[in-house]
């Protein structure tokens, strides 16, 4: 129980995708507009990386480990990927018509997400069992919505404020990212003892 206490604090903070690794800042950026987009955003992150990590832990396994097509574990896993993908806009589109046309083209960029295919590869890479790689997507998640929904409250919050003509909009978004992702780093300091 403690390993996977550990695995989780470091998939939220000390090893955080989106402000730690810079992976997986397309809809970090795109989506962070309004902090109830980011939400749904985070979710659909959430469930898809939780999945993907399980699935492609069990595919890796007893599959492409079985019969020698440890080769195929991109492109397997992509393919696994954008079935949980196509899974989540069905039900968005049933269930939250909404948050489906607000989350837009972010949604099917999931299955292109490098931190979707990241928390799968990383699970495997380093040796976790299925418990373990399904806390670490999950948790890994976890993190990627944390900073997104971060971000979005403090694109809210500027928004209405007298900001300089060139900081204006996509500039003022990737100052305020930066200085997000250096709070961040200051969790890379702790050590965890696994």
């Amino acid at each position: 129980m403690g390993k996977l206490l550990l695995i989780a604090i470091n998939a939220i903070l000390i090893e955080n995708y989106v402000l730690v690794r810079t992976i997986g800042c397309c809809p970090f950026l795109g989506v962070s507009r309004k902090t109830e987009t980011a939400v749904g955003m985070g979710f659909a992150i959430i469930f898809t990386m939780t999945l993907s990590s399980a699935i492609t832990w069990l595919a890796n396994e007893y599959i492409l480990i079985r019969y020698n097509l440890e080769y195929m574990q991109t492109v397997t896993f992509i393919l696994i990927i954008a079935a949980l993908v196509q899974f989540v806009e069905i039900v968005l589109k049933k269930a939250m018509p909404a948050l489906y046309t607000a989350l837009g083209i972010y949604l099917p960029l999931i299955t292109t997400n490098c931190a979707v295919l990241g928390s799968a590869l990383d699970g495997i890479g380093r040796g976790y069992s299925f418990i373990e790689s399904t806390v670490f997507g999950l948790t890994a998640g976890v993190g990627f919505t944390l900073a997104i929904v971060l971000f979005s409250g403090v694109r809210e919050r500027t928004a209405q404020n007298d900001i300089p003509k060139a900081f204006q909009g996509f500039p003022f978004a990737l100052v305020s990212a930066s200085l997000l992702a250096m709070v961040f780093t200051g969790f890379t300091g702790l050590t965890l003892p696994f």
